[in-house]
């Protein structure tokens, strides 16, 4: 396996400290802050933990001040309620003895019902798109050291957009977008590995579909993206070492705040899981500090 998609399953791993109460490691992706699927991820691993024979179905998280990413995250975790067919969890994160993020999740004993979804979007498959990371190199050279390290740097996903994506000089377009996600290796048959990571890589793009129609130069470094909250449902088996298509779309910016919606789609059209995030989106006067 890779180093860093092997580094990622590491640190959505947990070391238990009591019987609810687990400590996770803290990365550095490239910017100023923990990243937010990573606190998602490391959550639902330690809620997981306390339940037995029951997957996870939804979850409804909000991040509340910014990760340290050179210290580790404490997570308590409340057994608020173990019924016939479902339980709940409550965790907190906890940062140098303040909570930074709070996440209720909700487990189900398997099931079966009444089966419909919505139809996967037309677009064309990964092969033959480029991924993310392939900037042309006089391109390259323009994108400030801050931002290029995001954009280059090493992940554990190949992430293929379908729509191009304008590093400079973006023109406005619809508030929509379409990646197809995979991990760069394969990975356990372990399902709920699979949600852990699923619900790591939700987190990336989602919100900053919602600046699209106003066509933001990020490469300024005026522009303030943060998560507000964070939902997301599981709704079908998937494995997140084969491809599934992205697709995001956003109703509605105002106040600060973009609202963006997710779903994710495998290859033969099967939804697996839905997503909504609302973030704070700033954009201050050029050169402002």
């Amino acid at each position: 396996m890779h180093p860093v998609l092997a580094d990622l399953l590491r640190l959505l791993e947990l070391e238990r400290l009591e019987e609810n109460l687990f400590r996770g490691e803290s990365r550095d992706i490239g910017s100023n802050r923990v990243f937010g699927g990573q606190v998602l991820g490391q959550a639902l691993r330690a809620m997981s933990c306390t339940v037995e024979g029951r997957p996870v179905h939804s979850l409804h998280a909000y991040f509340l001040r910014p990760g340290d990413v050179n210290a580790p995250i404490v997570y308590d975790v409340d057994r608020a309620r173990d019924g016939r067919s479902f339980s709940n969890r409550r965790v907190v994160a906890i940062q140098h003895g303040r909570p930074i993020f709070n996440m209720t999740a909700s487990f189900q004993a398997p099931e079966e019902g009444l089966e419909h979804q919505a139809p996967m979007p037309d677009v064309p498959g990964p092969e033959g798109l480029a991924d993310l990371r392939e900037v042309p190199p006089q391109l390259l050279e323009k994108i400030p050291e801050k931002m290029r390290r995001f954009v280059i740097g090493e992940r554990p996903f190949e992430f293929r957009p379908v729509e191009p994506i304008h590093v400079f000089s973006p023109q406005p377009s619809p508030p929509q977008r379409h990646v197809w996600i995979r991990t760069i290796d394969p990975l356990p048959d372990d399902p709920d590995l699979h949600r852990r990571v699923l619900a790591y890589v939700s987190d990336y793009q989602l919100v900053a579909t919602s600046t699209l129609p106003h066509g933001i130069r990020f490469e300024h470094g005026n522009v303030q993206l943060a998560s507000i909250d964070h939902a997301m449902w599981f709704h079908r088996p998937f494995r997140v070492d084969e491809w599934l298509l992205y697709s995001m779309w956003s109703p509605n910016a105002s106040g600060a705040r973009g609202l963006a919606f997710g779903q994710f789609f495998t290859r033969d059209g099967r939804l697996v899981a839905s997503t909504a995030q609302e973030g704070v989106v700033r954009i201050w006067p050029a050169g402002a500090e």
